[in-house]
């Protein structure tokens, strides 16, 4: 286990950057020319992310990224 210590901006840059990535990920899933396997890595780099970010992030905003990949289960 590391622990880490980190200022307020310093967190909120972190959840910045995690949040862009998750979002980049979403949106490549949709794309229909991407290939299944390569869609199943993102998918597992997707959980990572969000693991990351639950640690960073406001209970709330945890939540939007969740119901997000909720949807995205039900329609694949």
């Amino acid at each position: 286990m590391l622990g880490m210590l980190i200022n307020q901006m310093e967190q909120k840059e972190i959840e910045y950057l995690i949040k862009r990535e998750m979002d980049e990920i979403l949106f490549d899933l949709k794309d229909d020319r991407i290939d299944h396997i390569v869609k199943r890595a993102m998918e597992e780099r997707y959980k990572i992310l969000f693991t990351l970010f639950k640690r960073v992030a406001a209970p709330n905003e945890c939540l939007k990224y969740m119901l997000n990949r909720q949807k995205r289960e039900q329609k694949g």
